[in-house]
């Protein structure tokens, strides 16, 4: 999921949104997966493991940087529209 994450901060970026949107849903896909159970992790693993799941939420607040100031623009465009 992590490199899935930074991938989709890459498109996000790029203003690619249908990469974006597939990369999104393959991301569900996974984390989905991961709900029936992820065994408990000791050591290095359980480093690793928190590593990744710190560069997931960068990526995500990345993705967050570039597409909510984007809807707030589609927003306000389409209230205009009205």
């Amino acid at each position: 999921m992590a490199a899935l994450t930074g991938r989709m901060a890459i498109a996000a970026r790029e203003g690619d949104w249908n990469g974006l949107a597939r990369l999104e849903t393959q991301c569900v896909l996974q984390a989905s997966a991961a709900k029936a159970g992820v065994p408990a992790l000791e050591g290095e693993q359980r480093k690793r493991k928190i590593d990744l799941l710190k560069q997931m939420m960068a990526n995500d607040r990345a993705v967050r940087d570039v597409t909510e100031p984007w809807m707030g623009q589609l927003d306000r465009a389409l209230s205009a529209a009205h």
